[in-house]
């Protein structure tokens, strides 16, 4: 199978030939029909995670936001056969262990990271096995597209997990939303389902209007403001807002993110810093602690809360589909991973030719 693989960080990725996968007992072999291209990817081909002992390792093959059709079950494979249409989540649980059994996946304790970890190769490839997969594989609705389920494998179930399950943004609520690529603009497309009034922060003003076409109530770039852009958000907000989301992971934008709260707000942590921050940022933790203000982590989605994501999308105007802004052959993915180093990538780029 053809599958795109990790030689050098900073460097294109190798288009290889590889043996395809055989599934473990357990486990199953998905055929890839799409796979999107997200920033996580870049921190990976860029070989941030060093400082956390996160770094993907050299001949890892990438891409953790598949969907596709199964070709192959293990033997103790029960609620799966093959011909199956899915989505897989990147947070791959065992299945087994107590946060597994509390719908707690993505904080698996033995938990593998899909296209992250040598035991758990990547999507950008023809074929990719799944562990455990009773657990992790997820039925695909028929009026979902491969295309379309890949577009929301990370971005819009990583944004519904921090606003609806982390954050427990309501209706009526104001959200903030700091970087409004795609995990961004998805978070202001689930913020309106939700009922959120929403304010898109971004210094691209091609971001902002993506921002506003997809339901936010307000825009700020941070270049045109003078002084603080919380205190900006504050003023729109009358007083501040009740949930923020840092869907970049810079230093400026998380700061900027927890002091754009109002009182007993919750800041809400997406994005992942990059080798600047090193996974360190400072906070103002006198005046988080004087306002009770909350500091919540977010990673993902379990695999056992996607009905509830697919149930918010059929009953409202979500539209993974609307963010996709370009197909991609696999041999464009290095091109547009290069692209993410000065944020030129707009929207949600798919992988959907693997001959290519």
């Amino acid at each position: 199978m053809r599958a795109a693989v990790l030689q050098a960080y900073g460097e294109p990725l190798s288009i290889r030939r590889l043996p395809e996968p055989d599934p473990a007992p357990d486990g199953a072999v998905v055929r890839v029909d799409a796979c999107g291209v997200c920033r996580s990817d870049w921190h990976a081909w860029a070989g941030h995670g060093e400082w956390a002992d996160d770094r993907v390792p050299r001949g890892q093959v990438l891409g953790h936001e598949p969907a596709g059709e199964l070709v192959e079950v293990g033997e103790r494979v029960e609620r799966f056969a093959a011909g199956d249409r899915v989505v897989v989540p990147f947070s791959l649980g065992d299945g087994r262990c107590p946060y597994c059994r509390r719908g707690h996946g993505n904080v698996c304790s033995d938990g593998r990271a899909l296209g992250f970890e040598p035991d758990a190769p990547g999507a950008f490839a023809e074929r990719v096995a799944v562990p455990a997969a009773d657990y992790n594989l997820v039925d695909r609705p028929d009026w979902l597209s491969a295309r379309d389920a890949a577009a929301l494998g990370c971005r819009y179930m990583t944004a519904y997990h921090a606003l609806a399950e982390r954050a427990e943004l309501s209706g009526g609520d104001w959200l903030a939303v700091h970087g409004c690529g795609g995990v961004g603009l998805s978070a202001v497309q689930i913020g309106s389902a939700l009922g959120a009034r929403i304010i898109a922060v971004d210094v691209d003003d091609e971001a902002l209007a993506n921002a506003t076409e997809t339901g936010a109530d307000r825009v700020v770039n941070p270049s045109d403001v003078d002084g603080e852009v919380s205190d900006r958000l504050r003023e729109l907000s009358d007083g501040g807002v009740d949930v923020s989301m840092d869907a970049l992971g810079i230093a400026e934008t998380c700061r900027s993110s927890v002091r754009s709260v109002r009182p007993r707000g919750t800041h809400v942590q997406v994005g992942l810093t990059t080798d600047v921050e090193r996974g360190e940022v400072s906070l103002p933790t006198d005046w988080m602690t004087r306002w009770e203000v909350s500091f919540v982590g977010s990673r993902g989605m379990p695999p056992t809360n996607y009905d509830d994501l697919f149930a918010l999308i059929e009953a409202s105007d979500v539209d993974p589909g609307s963010l996709v802004s370009r197909e991609l052959a696999l041999s464009d993915v290095s091109d547009r991973l290069a692209a993410m180093d000065d944020y030129e990538v707009r929207g949600v780029e798919v992988v959907t030719d693997f001959t290519g």
